[in-house]
């Protein structure tokens, strides 16, 4: 099992605003759904209420739902009670996990420093986010810019997607 995370930010660390995005980047939607599809993604119960019905559960992915709320249950995900319980249900699978938020998802997974590989879109705006994104130690990652993009008509901010490698 290869863990990874994948996030946008923006230059506020913001990821989030009303449980929703904020931002409208269908570039780096593209490269969210690309990078993910065919793998696992875990995810909070806040982010999967936010995904509208008809995009639930994301496709060709196997969808996990995180949540303390041991009565509660999502059509089309698997659902765990904790973050550990999750990755040990995978561990020594073939397969990787993508921690997909929210915030309070994203700092568990840092916290275990169970992440082998990130990847974070760096929105080029301030949103006025009422979630972050958790600070980490840039120190113990090898970072590789994978796209860098400039505003255009379909997308309203420039931003650069770079691969934190786990040293």
């Amino acid at each position: 099992m290869i863990v990874k995370l994948i996030v946008a930010m923006d230059l506020e660390r913001g990821i989030g605003k009303n449980n929703d995005l904020m931002w409208h980047l269908p570039a780096d939607m593209k490269f969210f759904k690309e990078t993910t599809t065919g793998h696992v993604v875990v995810m909070g119960r806040k982010n999967w209420d936010s995904i509208p019905e008809r995009f639930r559960p994301l496709p060709n992915r196997e969808n996990i739902v995180l949540t303390r709320n041991t009565d509660f249950s999502a059509d089309g995900a698997k659902v765990f009670h904790s973050l550990e319980d999750c990755l040990s249900f995978y561990n020594g699978e073939d397969q990787t996990v993508f921690i997909i938020g929210g915030g309070e998802i994203y700092r568990l997974a840092l916290e275990l420093e169970c992440v082998d590989e990130m990847m974070i879109t760096h929105v080029n705006a301030v949103y006025g986010a009422d979630t972050f994104f958790p600070e980490f130690d840039e120190n113990n990652w090898t970072i590789h810019q994978v796209l860098n993009w400039e505003k255009d008509e379909k997308n309203e901010a420039p931003f650069t997607i770079k691969r934190y490698l786990k040293k």
